[in-house]
């Protein structure tokens, strides 16, 4: 987006308490429990509730096994291979390769679909275009951002992926780079949505790569700890 389209976007006057013209369970769905109704970046405050929310959903995909990785290690190995980054380098033997979390890709697309009426009703009630106070579309976009690494990577380095990740997709969120801006053309609840998911694509695509050198470099002290000459001892 140019700077025009951002101002036009992100400059418009709020309407304090907007969010009042539609029912009450419409107004909690579409504004995350009220992460929306912040008088200041409702946007961020609806992807920072959803980052909050991504770090026991990473617990329980960890716990429950419910995680995609490869790299020939067994998920055994790879729940408990980082304690922290130091482990990295103290316990390279523990180190795994990169993953998926189909959990946030099945959240992230359930909140797609099951949003978009309350989307519609929302601004249907409340006579409003992509108002900022709904934030649902985010929710959906940090959903999917963390669906393209291992969930073991936020349990064990939550202060460092969790605001990664938050960072990353509220940049494609705000800028909507790579054609993102054109899926907010989709009528009503359709490009309310579909343009956040797709900038959440592309943060998890970018927070994907970004892990990639560090299991990288695990796997090579993982491949001379095999190696040397203490392992068989």
């Amino acid at each position: 987006m140019n700077k025009k389209e951002l101002k036009e976007k992100y400059g418009k006057k709020r309407v304090p308490h907007e969010w009042r013209g539609t029912d009450r369970f419409t107004a909690l769905v579409t504004t995350f429990f009220g992460s929306g109704m912040s008088p200041k970046a409702p946007g961020t405050m609806g992807s920072l509730a959803a980052t909050i929310v991504a770090y026991p959903m990473a617990l329980l995909a960890v716990y429950s096994g419910f995680t995609i990785g490869w790299g020939g290690l067994s998920h055994e190995t790879e729940e408990f291979w980082m304690n922290g980054l130091l482990s990295i380098i103290l316990q390279p033997h523990n180190v795994t390769y990169s993953g998926l979390s189909p959990l946030f890709f099945i959240a992230a697309l359930i909140v797609f679909f099951a949003a978009i009426p309350f989307v519609n009703k929302a601004m249907r009630d409340t006579g409003t275009e992509d108002p900022g106070w709904i934030v649902i579309d985010e929710v959906c976009g940090i959903f999917m951002t963390f669906a393209f690494i291992s969930p073991v990577w936020i349990k064990y380095l939550p202060f460092i992926i969790l605001p990664l990740g938050f960072g990353l997709f509220r940049f494609f969120d705000i800028l909507k780079p790579l054609g993102i801006h054109r899926f907010e053309k989709f009528p009503k609840g359709w490009g309310v949505m579909a343009d956040d998911l797709l900038g959440g694509i592309y943060a998890g695509l970018t927070l994907m790569i970004l892990t990639i050198p560090i299991s990288f470099i695990g796997t090579l002290l993982h491949l001379a700890f095999l190696l040397g000459p203490d392992y068989h001892d």
